[in-house]
């Protein structure tokens, strides 16, 4: 039976963590809002211009498109596709309440195809399992890194085998909070590979595998003395930074104002720090400093993890 009314939740996401590159990310309590309305048209109509209606709230509001382009809609009609659903003789209300910004590091991407494909499935009562959303969210993305932590929650660590992603869930340390600041500019995720070299050494594969490692440890045991090295990275971010005026700055920041670990979120420009509760106020605020002493103005957010991924509100 079709429901006509679905809403999702979805998270934000901070992919690679320093020296996961490509390989870890994890969901964080800053949320994206999809409401999915659906009804039969009583006219048959083939003109689809005017069979989908989309509104657009916060982020990406006059810049987001509102047409079948809309990375949410493509999303939702993956799943409508997949169950051969007659999309023709429906129209379709989009709403879209975004508080993920949109090119920064945060898996705005990832989060609105998560959305959308978990919006179509909640009108058919949930056919798609979260392994099936997760496998459809990483092929139109391209990589799970990101879609892994939206649908689950929590650290997960994914990756690719033969089309089908294979992750697995930690819970991280509810002692520690992240620290995201994010400056006044826009990178995106194409601009930022393609100033990734195509080969690497093997001391600075090996220098990265040594650090994931050690990151998972860390997490695991909640032994953060050693998160610092665990987030360093020689595969992406000193390619990167190039791109984003004041990083080291704002890493010392960071650092001095007592973050426990620190790296960009995902491909950038946001800088991310874990830290105690007791201490992000201070460690944001350097944050901000950092950029700032090279020009650019940032804002900072204190979030909690979240452990769920994305949901179905009703």
């Amino acid at each position: 039976m079709l429901k006509k009314q679905i809403k999702v939740r979805v998270p934000a996401t901070s992919g690679n963590l320093g020296s996961g590159f490509d390989a870890l990310g994890i969901a964080l309590t800053l949320y994206n809002t999809i409401e999915l309305f659906c009804e039969k048209k009583t006219v048959k109509n083939q003109d689809r211009k005017h069979l989908l209606t989309i509104e657009i709230k916060g982020e990406g509001k006059g810049s987001l498109p509102e047409d079948e382009s809309n990375v949410v809609w493509q999303g939702i009609q993956k799943v409508l596709k997949k169950k051969g659903f007659p999309i023709q003789s429906f129209s379709f209300y989009l709403k879209l309440e975004n508080k993920i910004p949109l090119a920064k590091g945060l898996g705005s991407s990832a989060g609105a195809r998560v959305g959308g494909i978990l919006a179509g499935n909640g009108l058919f009562k949930h056919f798609l399992n979260q392994k099936e959303i997760l496998n459809l969210a990483a092929a139109m993305e391209g990589h799970p890194d990101n879609a892994a932590p939206a649908v689950m929650g929590g650290l997960v660590a994914s990756c690719l085998v033969d089309g089908e992603v294979q992750a697995i869930k930690l819970n991280p340390p509810r002692e520690l909070c992240a620290v995201v600041c994010l400056p006044d500019f826009e990178l995106s995720t194409e601009k930022a590979r393609k100033i990734l070299p195509s080969h690497v050494s093997r001391e600075d594969a090996v220098f990265n595998l040594q650090r994931t490692a050690l990151f998972l440890a860390s997490f695991s045991t909640k032994n953060f003395s050693c998160l610092k090295e665990a987030m360093q990275d020689r595969l992406h971010q000193d390619y990167r930074k190039k791109l984003i005026p004041g990083f080291d700055q704002v890493i010392k920041n960071g650092y001095d104002q007592g973050a426990l670990g620190m790296a960009l979120s995902g491909a950038g420009p946001s800088v991310l720090a874990f830290a105690y509760p007791k201490n992000a106020k201070k460690v944001g605020e350097a944050m901000e400093k950092g950029f700032l002493k090279y020009g650019k103005k940032a804002s900072s957010f204190i979030l909690d993890f979240d452990f769920k991924g994305a949901q179905s509100l009703c």
